[in-house]
């Protein structure tokens, strides 16, 4: 590719209008300057292979720059997805753990279902569902998916959107429950 000075030069060269098309995409400073150092280890790690010529610099440092971008979003949507799934647990072992049935306890998990039932009634139908599939039966997404035609895709988004309604509908009991552990 190029000798080591060369990329240096690119570096100072790029590393403004990079860092700005990438602070445009993203909500922070430092994901963007993550992003940033990870579009340069690409290319120095280019730069290492032998017969690794890059023509078109610019649109290489672009292509490669809109590439980390979406990685890092899909990384993003995975961390959420199971912190998603660490709510889910929780009510779930909230509603049905054998757990000592004192009175409080009992009147807790009472509280919890009345609130998660009326939480859930206001949800779309097609969100209600997903959510109690996945949660109360422990139905995989992917078995939803073969059995009602509907893309895994959608079965997680309409998921997603339930846990976000829930999380803020029930966030007053959350943090009861929380509390009370």
């Amino acid at each position: 590719m190029r000798p080591n000075d060369e990329i240096g030069e690119i570096v100072v060269k790029y590393t403004p209008r990079l860092f700005n098309y990438i602070r445009s995409q993203v909500n922070t400073p430092e994901d963007a300057e993550d992003i940033l150092q990870d579009v340069f280890y690409q290319l120095a790690r280019a730069s290492a292979e032998q017969g690794s010529d890059i023509e078109r610099m610019s649109s290489w440092l672009y292509r490669v720059t809109h590439n980390s971008i979406l990685n890092f979003w899909r990384k993003k949507r995975e961390i959420s997805l199971d912190t998603e799934d660490i709510l889910c647990e929780e009510i779930a072992h909230t509603l049905f753990s054998p757990l000592q049935d004192s009175p409080e306890t009992v009147y807790l998990r009472s509280l919890v279902w009345q609130e998660l039932d009326a939480a859930l009634s206001e949800l779309p139908s097609e969100q209600s569902e997903v959510f109690c599939m996945t949660v109360f039966d422990r139905i995989p997404v992917k078995d939803i998916s073969k059995a009602t035609g509907i893309s895994v895709a959608t079965l997680l988004s309409r998921k997603h959107y339930a846990v976000k309604f829930l999380r803020k509908r029930l966030h007053e009991l959350y943090d009861a429950l929380i509390s009370y552990k």
